[in-house]
């Protein structure tokens, strides 16, 4: 049965989701500063990279609530405060709130927009929460590589793209530092890792 939006459950819920988004974009650009500070630059790309995937999902919920400028819409909810100096830990703590989004938070936030009549905005919360389960996989096997010590080494002859200036080079390690610009290891990242590539995020060796 169609609810009047004004009085809905989904209109409080796009405002949870636009705060939530929001807040996930600062912790976000805060853990690349994190790991500016340790040169680890291919981290600071994989943070600023989903930070920016976070303020366009923050954008959509948002303009879902454009009859209501002018007004404040109050809402209840819990957020979670994600300091740490370890990277590991930091890149762990996204990885668990993203999955935490699409496992439940988004397909709640679906079903109720689809009971209450919402269909665009139910079709919505469930895409931007699959969004959510690639970046949770994403976050998820950059930390394993931390844990390993092989962010910057491979099993078998990988390649890797300097993230300054796109070179590209077949080798188990990435190199101490790039042979066309001269920028330190921390700039290289596996091929299928990295943005526009014609790789597959998730895809280790």
């Amino acid at each position: 049965m169609a609810v009047d939006f004004k009085e809905s459950k989904t209109k409080e819920n796009l405002m949870k989701a636009f705060a939530g988004e929001s807040q996930a974009r600062n912790r976000y650009n805060i853990a690349a500063d994190k790991a500016h500070e340790r040169n680890l630059h291919v981290l600071e790309e994989v943070f600023k990279f989903t930070a920016e995937q976070e303020r366009a999902h923050a954008k959509v919920f948002y303009e879902f609530l454009t009859e209501f400028s002018g007004e404040n819409i109050p809402i209840e909810g819990t957020y979670p405060v994600d300091i740490s100096e370890s990277l590991e830990e930091l890149l762990g703590m996204a990885e668990h709130n993203e999955r935490e989004e699409h496992e439940n938070v988004y397909r709640e936030f679906s079903e109720v927009a689809r009971q209450e009549g919402f269909e665009k905005i139910a079709g919505t919360f469930f895409m931007i929460g699959n969004v959510e389960k690639i970046h949770a996989e994403r976050f998820a096997k950059f930390k394993k590589w931390m844990e390993e010590n092989r962010l910057f080494i491979s099993d078998v002859s990988t390649t890797w793209m300097c993230l300054n200036c796109g070179h590209v080079i077949d080798s188990k390690n990435a190199p101490e530092f790039c042979p066309v610009c001269g920028e330190e290891q921390g700039y290289f990242v596996r091929i299928e890792m990295a943005p526009y590539s014609s790789g597959t995020f998730g895809i280790g060796k």
